[in-house]
């Protein structure tokens, strides 16, 4: 990897980086591997190092939180992993258990619970909803229909498919495959102190807003989530709408009040609302956000409602953070998440 490379895999927590580098922080004097969780640094403040010992021998003690020195050499993955996964993919339209998948491979259900977990990020089960998802959206935007592309990806019946994927899609199956068919989508990019923000609107309001370092990438965005929509670019028309963006970004203003015509469900909208009700300058837990709902266990779908927000900053997903305060992710970047929550904590402590 190279220093941006490096970057990135410690913006994105990436485990698969843990053993290949640390990085080092001066203002701290404290090494760490890429996926700890403690606050990111600001860049200019971090230096890069092949290995632990490189770090120590230039001043730096390693973090206690993390322990990258266990991290130094990257764990060996069980031969029964590849067999897990294997066997998920290939009954995804079936219901899988614990004793089952334990059974497949030879190891006890409490064991590969928490390898599969530790070596792949995440549960059997969400590997399973990650790959089912993953074979809908292949299918829908082939162009097979909604029953079929449901049947293809083991959904079974469409209550579940409507339960448990349009959550994760943004939107219903059919919304998603349509790719916004008919829509009329105007949108402008402008400069900010997050990077380039792009606004789009239909015409019953804005739909889509999203942070980013290239206008190309942006537009890319835009024309995936809205694939058959007929898309313009417009300044003028959306000009009303970024100005109070933009003065919310500088901290002119607490609130960002535009008219939303954003694709979600019921669910998702109700995560959303909640967003909005974050007073400005503080933050909640994703199982705050659920309780506030009245469903405990929610925080995973919480957690999907945040990363498939269509619109940065409107609805500040920024402000969901995990139980200890770490910052979770961002679908816009760590960086700029940290930074979001500083100046608002620095603009309501001024006030």
């Amino acid at each position: 990897m190279n220093s941006k490379q490096q970057w990135q895999a410690v913006l994105d927590r990436d485990r698969a980086a843990d053993g290949t580098f640390v990085l080092a922080v001066r203002t701290t004097g404290i090494y760490c591997r890429p996926s700890c969780p403690a606050r990111r640094p600001k860049r200019e403040n971090v230096e890069f190092f092949a290995a632990p010992d490189d770090a120590e021998r230039a001043g730096y003690r390693a973090c206690r939180r993390c322990h990258p020195r266990d991290a130094a050499l990257p764990e060996p993955q069980p031969e029964w992993i590849a067999q897990v996964r294997q066997h998920i993919e290939a009954h995804l339209d079936e219901p899988l258990t614990l004793e089952a998948l334990s059974a497949q491979v030879n190891v006890s259900a409490y064991h590969l619970q928490r390898t599969f977990k530790r070596v792949m990020g995440i549960t059997p089960r969400a590997y399973a909803e990650a790959r089912r998802l993953g074979k809908l959206k292949a299918h829908l935007k082939e162009g097979d229909s909604v029953a079929s592309a449901s049947y293809a990806a083991g959904y079974g019946s469409s209550s579940r498919l409507y339960e448990r994927a349009s959550a994760q899609l943004g939107m219903t199956p059919s919304v998603y495959q349509k790719g916004g068919c008919g829509m009329h989508i105007n949108y402008t990019i402008v400069e900010c102190s997050l990077g380039r923000l792009m606004v789009a609107a239909s015409q019953k309001g804005v739909c889509f807003v999203s942070l980013g370092n290239s206008e190309a990438k942006l537009l890319d965005e835009l024309k995936h989530d809205y694939a058959t929509a007929t898309i313009a670019r417009d300044d003028a028309r959306l000009g009303q709408w970024v100005s109070v963006i933009l003065k919310y970004v500088d901290g002119r203003q607490t609130t960002c009040d535009v008219p939303l015509d954003a694709q979600g469900t019921a669910f998702q909208w109700q995560v959303w609302r909640a967003l909005q009700a974050i007073p400005y300058g503080h933050t909640r837990s994703y199982g705050d956000i659920a309780k506030s709902l009245g469903n405990p266990k929610a925080m995973r779908a919480v957690g999907h409602a945040c990363a498939t927000n269509p619109v940065a900053l409107v609805v500040p997903c920024h402000r969901a953070v995990r139980a200890d305060g770490s910052l979770g992710g961002y679908r816009w970047g760590l960086e700029r998440k940290e930074k979001l929550l500083a100046h608002e904590q620095w603009m309501k402590d001024e006030g």
